[in-house]
């Protein structure tokens, strides 16, 4: 006998949004395996409203209240399922919290996601939004995935390939957006591990530590130190971490951009391009510290916006379209917004 569906009327979703943004859900059905997708879909209510994925909340600027089906991602479950000559395999219901499964993997002594520590969410939105910091991004560390189809309630498997990822973006962003629900997502840890390094801050650790060959749980703490000295704690101050994609342009533009701004913070491209820090140029813009309404710019990182408390949605996005008009009056750039925006 199957237990019935945990649905909710009128839940506001402030305590699920790390933004602490309010909004308040016609319906919430949570998610804790595919046999509840399964009978959602057969509901014949339910099955017929529009859908909404919420993972962790910490990917979302919510404006407006939601006249949908809102299905809040529980699913749990870690363990190591395979190990080949080359890698273990470690499959993760989507409901877990990514950085608890960074910590749990390294307890296991299974390395790899040490660079991705502490990024907010749940495992089933990370390859969403093909998350990464500090030189590594999901798909190096991806497997494969199980979804279920929003429309025919069946379970279908994608490989990295499948998840056509890109740079903080995915098969799930473009013609999957809302017709599938991710349940179970499967990493692929490499063996033997290497520690990745490339990156600007790490690098400074090694100078500074003197650890020239330092273990996964060394970077995993230089990663958290890192983090926590420039960016809120959601729990603490209502965020999504980094609001805007650093974005990428040609030598050419990178060329005329240095001509005006030689202090501009780069980084090569395997590809030829240049990264550009987002972050550097709201700061060149003024805008570190500044608010409009109740958000905020944060202090420590011009990449974050903040609710000072009780900021609306609406606020945020009039503050973030602020930033963008002025990164574009003086770099000639337009800032794309990492969150999804309701």
């Amino acid at each position: 006998m199957h237990s019935p569906l945990a649905v909710e009327n009128g839940t506001n979703l402030k305590p699920y949004n790390t933004f602490g943004l309010p909004c308040v859900a016609r319906t919430l059905v949570r998610i804790t395996s595919e046999a509840d997708v399964r009978r959602l879909l057969g509901d014949p209510e339910l099955g017929r409203a529009p859908k909404f994925i919420l993972g962790g909340g910490s990917n979302l600027v919510l404006t407006r209240d939601l006249d949908a089906c809102v299905l809040k991602l529980e699913v749990k479950g870690r363990a190591l399922v395979e190990t080949r000559d080359d890698c273990h395999i470690v499959e993760v219901g989507a409901g877990e919290n990514w950085h608890d499964t960074v910590q749990w993997c390294l307890a296991q002594g299974l390395p790899g996601l040490e660079n991705m520590a502490l990024i907010p969410g749940t495992v089933g939105a990370a390859p969403v939004q093909n998350i990464g910091a500090y030189g590594i991004e999901l798909k190096d560390r991806f497997e494969s995935l199980d979804a279920v189809d929003l429309v025919t309630g069946r379970t279908i498997t994608l490989t990295a390939e499948q998840c056509r990822f890109g740079y903080r973006d995915s098969v799930f962003k473009q013609h999957l957006a809302g017709k599938s629900i991710i349940t179970r997502v499967r990493l692929r840890l490499p063996r033997p591990w290497q520690p990745v390094l490339g990156y600007l801050e790490l690098e400074r650790k090694v100078q500074e530590t003197g650890i020239t060959e330092p273990s996964a749980q060394q970077i995993f703490d230089w990663v958290c130190a890192v983090r926590r000295a420039k960016l809120p704690d959601p729990a603490v101050v209502g965020n999504v971490g980094s609001f805007f994609k650093n974005p990428v342009v040609t030598p050419e533009q990178c060329r005329d951009i240095i001509a005006r701004d030689p202090h501009i913070v780069h980084y090569p491209m395997e590809d030829g391009s240049f990264k550009l820090a987002a972050g550097w140029m709201i700061d060149a813009c003024g805008w570190k510290g500044k608010s409009i309404g109740r958000a905020g710019v944060y202090e420590k990182q011009a990449l974050v916006l903040v609710n000072r408390g009780g900021a609306s949605g609406a606020e945020v996005v009039t503050l973030a379209r602020a930033i963008q008009e002025s990164v574009y009056g003086r770099f000639g750039i337009r800032l794309e917004p990492e969150p999804v925006v309701v």
